[in-house]
């Protein structure tokens, strides 16, 4: 057969054999400009093994191979005996201990950790998302259990390790451990004090069983889960152990595994509780507030996976563009096709200096940068996962049709893209919580409007949109109709602020003009002629 007809042209390149992490120019300078000067050599050399590990084409093949190959739950072996299981392909346990062992679980304990974490998490989100979700519940069980001194002495250890052990055996033997999360039921979901799972005391005063179902378990395969029930003094946060200390299967009966739209990978599960035992963590009648720093932590890693998704996004679209010629000449020097591209360049730069702004907060851990995460939390959740998606679409059609196709990875993104938006809480659930911390918390509102205080008067549509903000601020008495609306400009407002400060200010301008002032438009690519689109396309651009 003569295969001159098959001769390929005009087709870009692999994207790999690049460092992730240092070309991305928004997100090392994010991390130079939070991270102690003394602590910076070894981050910037470690992120930097991180992001070149991340574009491997061993590690892209791992990526599809985990999502091709979902997981299969399994309930009894051979014998008919009940073990409750799930089997994964190998490339997820390849890619599972890749990020334990970067530290993507240890930001608790060592200096400038979380802006360390973020930084790596934000990176490795790019290879296969999936593969985060036990990290980051590892990650954020720990401020629920340093409410309990005692759990806290025998969990933090093996949750911050950087070994990543599979094997279902008592904790005590274990070298690391990860840590899922059983709260919403099915009549409930978002509205966890509707849950219906019962607590009943075994007498020692910590010990309790468990009766009932979960309907989202996220990462079942994990040692350990916080578990919301109801005991005696009301709804209470418990530790469930996978294996219990004399090595039996603690009953955590797996009833089926979720099909979702995107995150194949990772298994998510209907569980059946049936006299469970569990360990009280923190007082009974609080589980709310106990797991309430796992949850802000979750919601922390929902704006750095979207980042982290946007991110990506955009330079398979740049890198796509520059390589593919159309029209007549390079498809990136294209008018058109670098507004687009600089649009979306924006909302991920924008995107990623406010999350890695968020877990320097956390590092600080200052009465004022709490009363911060307080608002900036849920705003940002809201906001930045609510434009993965738009972000990822846009993209693809940046590949034209080889965009819908699997083997461009622009799919999967696209499927993974809604998930950070639903996780911890739907958009209704942040925009309420930011009600909530502005009607009950004034130290945390003051700590927001001290934090875009700080680029006042330096650009006038921001200046425009503190402004605006305030006014939308001084009625608070009837405004749920309107927290979605008051939630965006918070965020928006926060984003822009940062970007003024710390952003070049090409970015900054476009910014500015396009998201508070009137030149923009609905869609991605409407930014007016008039900025430096080039430079903003060139700032995003992967050094492949």
């Amino acid at each position: 057969m003569d295969g001159t007809t098959h001769t390929v042209t005009n087709q870009p390149p692999p994207l790999i054999g690049y460092d992730v992490y240092a070309a991305d120019r928004a997100l090392t300078a994010a991390v130079e400009r939070h991270l102690d000067p003394g602590l910076l050599s070894d981050a910037t050399s470690e992120l930097s093994a991180l992001g070149r590990s991340a574009s491997a084409a061993q590690l892209q093949e791992w990526a599809v191979q985990a999502d091709e190959n979902p997981p299969r739950l399994r309930t009894h072996d051979r014998y008919g005996h009940r073990v409750d299981e799930v089997d994964f392909h190998p490339a997820w346990h390849r890619l599972l201990g890749k990020g334990v062992a970067a530290g993507l679980t240890a930001a608790w304990t060592r200096p400038g950790g979380h802006v360390r974490r973020a930084a790596g998490f934000l990176v490795w989100t790019q290879v296969e998302a999936g593969n985060c979700c036990p990290l980051s519940m590892t990650h954020a069980a720990v401020p629920a259990l340093r409410t309990d001194p005692e759990l806290a002495a025998e969990w933090e250890p093996r949750l911050t390790s950087v070994i990543y052990d599979r094997e279902l055996r008592p904790a005590r033997h274990k070298a690391g451990a990860l840590f899922g999360m059983a709260l919403t039921e099915k009549q409930g979901g978002s509205d966890v004090r509707a849950n219906t799972t019962a607590a009943r005391p075994l007498g020692d005063g910590v010990s309790y069983e468990l009766t009932g179902h979960k309907w989202f378990c996220s990462a079942p395969m994990s040692d350990g889960f916080l578990v919301l029930a109801q005991a005696p003094g009301g709804l209470t946060c418990f530790l469930v152990p996978r294996v219990l200390e004399d090595g039996t299967r603690n009953p955590f009966h797996l009833q089926r595994l979720k099909d979702k739209l995107g995150n194949r990978s990772n298994a998510s599960a209907e569980v059946e509780l049936a006299g469970t035992w569990a360990r009280r963590v923190g007082e009974e009648g609080r589980g709310v507030q106990t797991v309430i720093g796992m949850v802000a932590a979750t919601r922390l890693d929902c704006v750095l996976g979207s980042a982290g998704l946007m991110r990506q996004a955009v330079v398979q679209a740049i890198h796509h563009c520059d390589h593919r010629e159309a029209f007549g000449g390079r498809l990136a020097d294209k008018p058109l096709m670098r507004n687009v591209l600089a649009d979306l360049a924006l909302e991920s730069e924008a995107a990623t200096t406010l999350g890695l702004r968020l877990a320097a907060a956390y590092d600080d851990g200052g009465e004022q940068e709490r009363a911060l995460l307080r608002i900036a939390v849920p705003a940002a959740k809201y906001w930045v996962a609510k434009r993965c998606t738009p972000v990822t679409v846009e993209a693809s059609e940046c590949l034209g049709g080889n965009g819908y196709v699997e083997e461009s990875g622009m799919p999967r993104l696209v499927r993974e893209s809604p998930l950070n938006s639903i996780w911890e809480g739907a958009g209704n659930v942040q925009a309420l919580d930011v009600l909530r911390a502005l009607r009950r918390e004034p130290a945390a509102l003051d700590a927001y409007l001290v934090e875009i205080g700080r680029a006042r008067g330096a650009d006038h549509r921001l200046d425009a949109g503190i402004k605006g903000l305030l006014t939308e601020l001084a009625d608070l008495e009837s405004v749920e109709g309107r927290a979605r609306r008051l939630t965006e400009r918070l965020a928006l407002v926060l984003q822009a602020s940062l970007l003024v400060r710390f952003a070049p200010p090409e970015v900054a301008d476009a910014f500015c003009a396009s998201r508070l002032g009137e030149d923009g438009g609905a869609t991605f690519g409407t930014l007016p002629a008039t900025l430096d689109l080039e430079s903003v396309v060139d700032r995003a651009r992967p050094e492949a």
